[in-house]
Parts: C-alpha cells; sequence; structure tokens
C-alpha cells in the first residue's frame, strides 16, 4: 500500500471512530427530564446590528411576539456603525411599539464583541441573550430555556438553529448542514463537550459573563471563545431540541466560503489559545475528545478532499498523459488501443467496505438528526440531501485549504 492509501485509511479510520463514538454516547444517554419554568427571570435581550435594515425589524418583531411577560424582557439593540438606515428603521420601530422596552444604542463600528460588551455594561437582566439581527426566535424559546439555568452551574442555554426560508439549492444544502451538525451539538452537550455559542439567541447567566470579562475578538469568533473560556473555568453550556430559532443563511458560493472560512479560522485559532485544555484530564471529555477534534477536523477534511482529487482525477490523468507520451501523443492510436476490462482480483475490496460503513453510519445519523429535529428527510426533495451527503466533506476540505492559505500568508477575515 502507497503512502496515499495509507494516509486516507488513517483518515477513515479517525472520523469512523469519532462518528461511532458518538453514536454510542446518544444511544447510551437518557432522554432530558422535563423542565417547568418556576418564575419568569429578566432577561436583557441583544441584538446586534451592522447593515440590517431589511432584517432588523422581522428580528423585533419576533422578540415582542415572545410567550413571555413583556416587563420581564429588556430588548437592546446596537447599531455597530451601519451605513445604512438600521438605526432609523429601529428608531421607527421603537415608536410604533411603546409598551415594549427597547433601547438603542449607536456606537462606531468597532465589531459585534464590542457591541456585545457595551449592551453587557448597561442590561439589567439576570440572564443576557443574544440574536443576530438577520434571525428570528419562535415564540416559545425564551420559556423552554430559562429553566435550565435553575442548576448553578450552567452558564449558557442553546437553541436549535434552523434556515429561515431556504430558496436556493446552496440554502437547502445548509438546512441539512444545520440539522445534522446540532444532533451532533445535542450529543456532545450530554459529555459537556459544546464548544460554540452561537450568536442567534445563546443565553447567558450575566453573573457569569461579568465573571470572565465579558466578551473578547476571539479571532472574529466571540462565540466560540466565550464557550471556551466557560469550559476552561467549568460551567455547563446546554443545547436544546425543542427551543427553535431561525436565520438567514449566504445565497451564494462566495459568501457561504467567507463565513465557513472564518468560523473555521476562529475555531481553530481559539483552540490554539486554549491549547492547555487539549488532553487535560481536568477537563473530561471535552479536553480528552471535543479539543483535539477542533484541532483536527479540518485537516481531516482537507486531507479527504486531497486525496480523492489524487485518487479519481489527478493520477488518472497523470496516468493517461504518460501513456499518451509513449506513442507520441497520437490520441488516435492510443483510443484504438484502449480495452476496457473489469478484473474482479484487481478490486479494492478494503475501500469498498470503508465506504459502504461510512456511508452505511450516515444514514444512520441522518435519519437520526431529522427524528429528533422534527424535520422531514426530503423536506426539499433529492438533490439537496445528495448534495450533502456527498459533497460536504469536500466542501470543508476546499475551505480548510483556503483556512491554512490565509493562515500562511496572516490573512484575516472581518465580521
Amino acid at each position: 500500500m502507497d503512502l496515499p492509501n495509507i494516509i486516507l485509511s488513517v483518515v477513515y479510520v479517525i472520523t469512523l471512530f469519532y462518528t461511532v463514538f458518538w453514536l454510542i454516547t446518544f444511544i447510551d444517554t437518557k432522554e432530558d427530564k422535563k423542565h417547568k419554568i418556576k418564575h419568569n427571570p429578566l432577561v436583557s435581550v441583544i441584538v446586534p446590528a451592522y447593515n440590517e435594515e431589511k432584517s432588523i425589524k422581522e428580528t423585533l418583531d419576533s422578540l415582542i411576539r415572545l410567550d413571555y411577560p413583556k416587563e420581564r424582557i429588556e430588548i437592546i439593540v446596537v447599531n455597530d456603525g451601519s451605513k445604512d438606515l438600521t438605526a432609523q428603521v429601529t428608531e421607527t420601530f421603537i415608536s410604533d411599539n411603546p409598551g415594549c422596552d427597547i433601547k438603542l444604542i449607536n456606537q462606531e463600528n468597532q465589531g459585534k464583541w464590542v457591541a456585545m460588551n457595551n449592551a453587557l455594561k448597561s442590561a439589567k437582566g439576570e440572564f443576557f441573550a443574544c440574536l443576530d439581527a438577520d434571525s428570528v426566535v419562535k415564540s416559545d424559546a425564551l420559556k423552554k430555556m430559562t429553566p435550565y439555568f435553575e442548576d448553578n452551574n450552567v452558564a449558557i442555554v442553546l437553541p436549535l438553529i434552523k434556515v429561515k426560508k431556504p430558496k436556493s439549492i446552496l440554502q437547502r444544502f445548509q438546512h441539512y448542514e444545520y440539522i445534522i451538525n446540532f444532533f451532533y451539538k445535542k450529543i456532545m452537550g450530554c459529555l459537556n463537550c459544546i464548544h460554540v455559542s452561537p450568536g442567534p439567541f445563546s443565553i447567558y447567566r450575566k453573573s457569569v459573563l461579568n465573571q470572565l470579562g465579558g466578551f473578547k475578538e476571539g479571532h472574529n469568533t466571540e462565540d466560540l471563545e466565550i464557550a471556551l473560556r466557560v469550559q476552561k473555568n467549568n460551567y455547563k453550556i446546554i443545547q436544546l431540541m425543542n427551543a427553535e430559532v431561525y436565520t438567514s443563511l449566504p445565497g451564494n458560493f462566495k459568501e457561504l466560503y467567507h463565513q465557513r472560512n472564518r468560523w473555521n479560522k476562529g475555531a481553530l485559532l481559539n483552540a490554539w489559545d486554549y491549547r492547555k485544555i487539549i488532553f487535560n484530564k481536568k477537563y473530561g471529555d471535552f479536553g480528552m475528545m471535543q479539543m483535539p477534534v477542533v484541532i483536527c477536523s479540518g485537516f481531516l477534511a482537507m486531507t479527504i478532499m486531497l486525496m480523492l482529487l489524487y485518487f479519481n482525477i489527478l493520477k488518472p490523468v497523470l496516468t493517461n498523459f504518460y501513456n499518451l507520451s509513449l506513442v507520441d501523443f497520437d490520441i488516435m492510436l492510443f483510443i484504438s488501443n484502449f480495452k476496457f476490462s473489469i478484473n474482479f482480483l484487481d478490486f479494492n475490496y478494503y475501500k469498498a467496505i470503508i465506504m459502504i460503513v461510512i456511508l452505511t453510519i450516515t444514514l444512520i445519523v441522518v435519519t437520526l438528526a431529522h427524528k429528533h429535529t422534527n424535520e422531514r428527510i426530503m423536506k426539499f426533495g433529492f438533490f439537496p440531501l445528495v448534495s450533502y451527503l456527498f459533497f460536504y466533506y469536500l466542501f470543508l476540505g476546499f475551505v480548510w485549504v483556503g483556512v491554512t492559505k490565509d493562515l500562511i500568508l496572516k490573512k484575516t477575515k472581518k465580521w
């Protein structure tokens, strides 16, 4: 077996090991007990916004329609130096809803983490929620999330994030990505292994945020950095599957690439900043299992993509080019001597078995993910699902090639 085959085999084995590990964790985990709200704590909801004039009204509408006492919700919009009409749209919404506690803070463009900290300084709530200005929250989400803070060691409670009105094939592709990723996050939460608290309606215990010093820039991924800091200080992060938030997604490949480049680069750099957690038994499964995955998963995806390109495109092209050179590039002679034959003795049964196992486990994961997120598998037809199953890892590999290039050239992505 040559070196590329050995590398690809190692990557397959590692990928299978972690997938099977998470599935066994899921099977071995008991269902959460029902949490009922005993009181309605004051919650400050922060909406950081930059050039969101088209979406912020819908976001604020969803907040004032929450099934939660109006006097127990404080809404703070932080306009991060928008160049459009975000501030004016917000001011109009405030004047049109005088019975709601909504305030607008205008600041120069300094980034989301600064916007969050400015809101944190004036927030009156016991809990501090963030809702991106391109997202909407389901009316029952807040009352389902706050009871989990009865455990004083819980610092963050996360909702299930779904795709808001996916129209294009690319957005429907991302729909499957979100469904499956949040299923994995739910399993990770069983072992307290969650490493990110996304912008759409993550709820924080404000006293913990203040104790930890608020938000940091975190390589343009403050939601990753704060989750790692929470884990470092041995607090819990809870992932729910019944409190839903809907978020807008990139509509074209360029926007999607830049978003995922920023996310993955931030994940790697933040994990490196907190590298003392890796393989540190003090942090349990998070240090021994999850942090190594954060560091290695992108490079595994990149390796799979490059190896597949090598075996299926580059190697056959180079082989045919060499064979053509033997006949002085006489294409007609080359074609006339070409013989198509199948020799079952030469068939790579090892690779075939590995691929069948991977496909089977993938289908099991897809089925379970849809069941536990209350979604239909074929909701958007056959093609988006097949695109996800067969091209997602290739796309991740492509993103990680870009991440690697940016790290070498020391390029950064802005929020």
